[in-house]
Parts: C-alpha cells; sequence; structure tokens
C-alpha cells in the first residue's frame, strides 16, 4: 500500500502547482482524530490540484477517507496538517465563522437525501442559501428562478418536496447548489437514492452543467456513476492510491459533449 501511495503521488505531482487556473489544490493533506490518547489518521499526506471547469470523481471503499476529504474540501472542517487551497486562498486555517462564510458563497452542495426542508416549496429551498448571504429579496428570487430553470423545473418552483419525485427533489438540490454561483459543485453520492433513469438523468444534468464550465466533484463508490466523468481519483486507507483520466472509451455521455463542442 504504501508502494502504490508513492507511485501515486508522483503520478499526480505534475498537477499539483501554483497554477491560478486550479479551484482546488491540497498539499500533504492530514486529517487525523484523536480518540482518548489514541490517535487515528483519516487521511495521510493527500496531494491533488482540480483545474477550473473538470469534472472529477473521488471514489473508494467504507473507511477510505473520502467522506473526511468531501469535509474538508467543503469547509465543513479543517486538516491537522498541510494545505487546502480554494481559488487560491488558503482556507484550512479559517475559523468557524469564517469557514461559514465560505462555504455559503464559493461552494454549492448536492446531497444524497437531498436534503430539503419540507414546509418550503422548491423556489423557497433554492432560495434559502440566498437568504443566509443577505442578498435583498428581489435579487434572490431572481437568482433562486434563473437557478431551477437552468435544472428545467420552472414549472415546479410552487411544489413542496413530497410533491415531486425523487429524480425532481435531486434536481431542486442542484439548483440550490447552482443559484449563489459557486467556485465548485461537491456532490456526495448524488444518484444514491434515485432508480437507474433519474440516476442517468442527474448525471446527464452533471455533464451539462460541465459542457457550461462549471467545476463538479462528485464523492462516490459506483463505478458507473465515475464513467460520467472525466477523471478519477482513488483512495484507500486515507491515501491516494491512483488518479488518472477516465478512459474516452469508458466514457459515458462522451458523444454527447462531442456534439455540443
Amino acid at each position: 500500500m504504501v508502494a502504490l501511495a508513492a507511485v501515486a503521488r508522483v503520478a499526480v505531482a505534475a498537477r499539483v502547482g501554483t497554477d491560478m487556473s486550479d479551484v482546488i489544490r491540497v498539499e500533504h493533506l492530514q486529517r487525523v482524530y484523536h480518540l482518548g490518547t489514541v490517535d487515528v489518521p483519516a487521511l495521510r499526506d493527500i496531494d491533488f490540484a482540480i483545474p477550473e471547469g473538470q469534472m472529477v470523481a473521488i471514489m473508494g471503499p467504507s473507511g477510505s477517507g473520502k467522506s473526511t476529504l468531501l469535509n474538508l474540501l467543503g469547509c465543513l472542517d479543517r486538516p491537522s496538517g498541510g494545505r487546502y487551497l480554494l481559488a487560491g486562498e488558503d482556507v484550512g486555517r479559517k475559523n468557524d465563522d469564517e469557514l461559514a462564510t465560505v462555504r455559503n458563497a464559493r461552494i454549492g452542495f448536492v446531497f444524497q437525501n437531498y436534503n430539503l426542508l419540507p414546509q418550503l416549496t422548491a423556489l423557497e429551498n433554492v432560495e434559502l442559501p440566498l437568504v443566509y448571504r443577505g442578498l435583498p429579496a428581489t435579487k434572490r428570487r431572481r437568482m433562486a428562478e434563473a437557478a431551477l430553470a437552468s435544472v428545467g423545473l420552472t414549472d415546479r418552483k410552487g411544489h413542496r418536496p413530497l410533491e415531486l419525485s425523487g429524480g425532481q427533489q435531486q434536481r431542486v438540490g442542484v439548483a440550490r447548489a447552482l443559484a449563489g454561483e459557486p467556485d465548485v459543485i461537491l456532490a456526495d453520492e448524488p444518484t444514491g437514492n434515485l432508480d437507474s433513469v433519474s440516476g442517468q438523468e442527474v448525471l446527464r444534468l452533471f455533464l451539462e452543467l460541465h459542457r457550461s464550465g462549471r467545476t463538479i466533484i462528485i464523492v462516490t463508490h459506483d463505478d458507473d456513476v465515475a464513467t460520467y466523468t472525466e477523471r478519477t481519483i482513488h483512495l484507500r486507507d486515507g491515501v491516494v492510491v491512483s488518479d488518472g483520466e477516465v478512459p474516452p472509451e469508458q466514457r459515458r455521455g462522451l458523444d454527447d459533449e462531442r456534439g455540443a463542442s
């Protein structure tokens, strides 16, 4: 395993530099949990960079560290060591209030369980993060309506979550992530609660967003989901064991991308 990690670090070294087009760059990232007198390393010396506009899958079995990495990338936690640069800014040492500001303004989250408030309409759910940002009502309503339109749900904006299918609820979740024009979209098992047809619809929506220049990171254990991305980063036991492009012959939706270019 140590040899695999060393090979992976060499393979991705060229990706980690000072290129300001990198939306995300992590250098020697570590996360250690202290359980009584025992230190439990969840992430060990992680290095990679994700340039603007790339669509990446982060994969690994249970216990590999991918959820810990997602929490760090989403500014829900702070690293124990190393650096995390988001759009060139070192966010790894910010305090809780500063991290909350970063999350709200620069990161869009898509959750497996949708995390929609049942008492709010689709439009109100999309608008909610903009309320926390303190935007004027007219502006945030306009931004929320535009986000819902971008996922094809204008005609469902007055519906509450229980009046929507699972696929529609997840599209509302994607619209909520988009509404604030974030630097990056982080999707945690976004098709995990969907049937295969709805899951493919959501993944094709991510492809459309990717073609428009969005930076998207999908955390998944599903090999099929990863084939919709252009790059996969594999974790095991808290280290990157592989990092590479998805071969063109394995990529789903690639013909659609070529047709759009």
